[in-house]
C-alpha cells in the first residue's frame, strides 16, 4: 500500500482541469450557514476548506461510509478489498440513494495522482490512510487534502475522529457528532448488558503470515475496549509504533488471552487451527476464540474491517453474541 508512482503531469492536470471521469454532477454537501471556511489540522499541516465541497475523492480506505452517512456522495473512493461497485459495502450502498456510483481507485496501485487530478476534486480525504509527506504535497497541488491526524500511526485513526473530521470538512459537524453519539450509546448498552466483558483480556489477530496481531491504536482493537475488554499489557512493545505486526512463534503465549477475535486470511484459518503451538494454548482448548468467516461477502467480516458509523451497527448486532459465547467459560458453546 505504498505510494511510489508520481508524474509531473499531475500538476499540469490540476492546473488545467482536464476532463472528469464522471460527467454527471455528484451529490455534494449542502452549504451550512457559518460552517465555512473551516481549518482542519493534519499530520503535515492545516487544511483550509473554503466552501462546501461538491466533488470529494477519498484516498483513505473507509471515509466513504462517513460521507454517505452525512448524505454526501463521493465522486471516487479507494478500494482495499471486496470488489464492490463504488467500493461500497451493503451498509453504505443503502445510503447511496439516487447518487451516482463512485469511481473506484485501487489501493493496490498506490495513489493514482493522474486519475485523482482528472476527477477535478475540490476536496481529497485520506484519514484512514498512510499518506506520506511527499504524497501530501502532490495531493494538495490538486485540491485541499485532509490527511491522517497527528499523533496516531498510519491506519490508526478512530472511527469517531473519521466521522467528526469528515463532518467538519463537508459542513455537517453537528450531524456527524450526533451519529457518533448514537453509536457510542449502543456501545454503552452493550457494556451494561454484558458486564462479563469488563476487565477481560482480549486481542484482535489474523493468521496472516503466521500470527498477526493488532495494536492498541488499531480501530478494531479500540472496538474491543469499547465493549469493556482490556488489551494485553505490553502489546505495543511487541509490535512497535505500527497499527499491527507479526508475532514470532517464541511469543505465541501473547495469544493466550481470555478471548481472541480472528480475522480470516486466505488458507490461514485452517492452518492456524491445525497449528500444534496454537492448539496447546488455553484460548484454543477452552473455546475462548471467535473466528470471523473467511468470506469477503460476509457482512460481519467487512463491517469489522471498516469500523465505521455505518458498519458498526452490524458489528454490534453480530459480533457481540459471539464474544459472549467465547467468554462464558463453557467450551461447548461455539462462537
Amino acid at each position: 500500500m505504498r505510494r511510489q508512482l508520481v508524474f509531473l503531469a499531475v500538476l499540469l492536470l490540476a492546473l488545467t482541469g482536464c476532463g472528469s471521469g464522471n460527467d454527471e454532477a455528484p451529490q455534494g454537501a449542502n452549504e451550512q450557514g457559518g460552517a465555512f471556511p473551516v481549518t482542519i489540522k493534519n499530520k503535515y499541516g492545516d487544511t483550509v476548506v473554503k466552501q462546501a465541497p461538491q466533488r470529494v475523492v477519498t484516498v483513505g480506505l473507509v471515509e466513504q461510509d462517513a460521507l454517505l452517512a452525512l448524505g454526501v456522495v463521493p465522486v471516487a473512493t479507494t478500494e482495499w478489498f471486496g470488489e464492490k461497485p463504488g467500493a461500497l459495502f451493503p451498509w453504505a450502498k443503502a445510503k447511496l440513494g439516487e447518487g451516482a456510483v463512485p469511481q473506484v481507485l485501487s489501493d493496490k496501485d498506490g495513489l493514482q495522482f493522474e486519475k485523482i487530478a482528472a476527477l477535478q476534486p475540490d476536496l481529497i480525504i485520506g484519514l484512514y490512510a498512510g499518506i506520506t509527506a511527499d504524497d501530501y504535497k502532490k495531493l494538495t497541488a490538486i485540491a485541499p487534502t485532509v490527511a491522517q491526524p497527528r499523533g496516531v500511526p498510519d491506519w490508526g485513526v478512530s472511527w469517531q475522529v473519521v466521522a467528526r473530521t469528515v463532518g467538519q470538512a463537508v459542513g455537517k459537524a453537528a450531524q456527524a457528532d450526533e451519529l457518533v453519539k448514537g453509536i457510542e450509546a449502543r456501545f454503552s448498552e452493550v457494556r451494561a448488558q454484558h458486564p462479563e466483558f469488563k476487565g477481560k483480556t482480549a486481542l484482535m489477530a489474523s493468521p496472516y503470515e503466521g500470527y498477526f496481531i493488532y495494536g492498541t491504536q488499531d480501530p478494531r482493537s479500540r472496538m474491543l475496549t469499547d465493549f469493556g475488554f482490556v488489551l494485553p499489557t505490553g502489546l505495543d512493545k511487541v509490535i512497535g509504533d505500527k497499527f499491527g505486526g507479526n508475532l514470532s512463534a517464541e511469543r505465541i503465549s501473547l495469544l493466550d488471552q481470555q478471548t481472541v477475535v480472528w480475522f480470516p486470511s486466505k488458507g490461514g484459518t485452517a492452518k492456524l487451527k491445525a497449528d500444534p503451538l496454537y492448539r496447546n494454548l488455553k484460548v484454543r482448548s477452552e473455546g475462548r476464540e471467535v473466528f470471523i468467516e473467511e468470506d469477503y461477502d460476509d457482512q460481519l467480516y467487512g463491517a469489522t474491517s471498516f469500523v465505521s458509523v455505518l458498519s458498526l451497527p452490524i458489528v454490534l448486532d453480530q459480533l457481540v453474541p459471539k464474544l459472549a459465547a467465547a467468554v462464558d467459560g463453557n467450551p461447548a458453546t461455539n462462537a
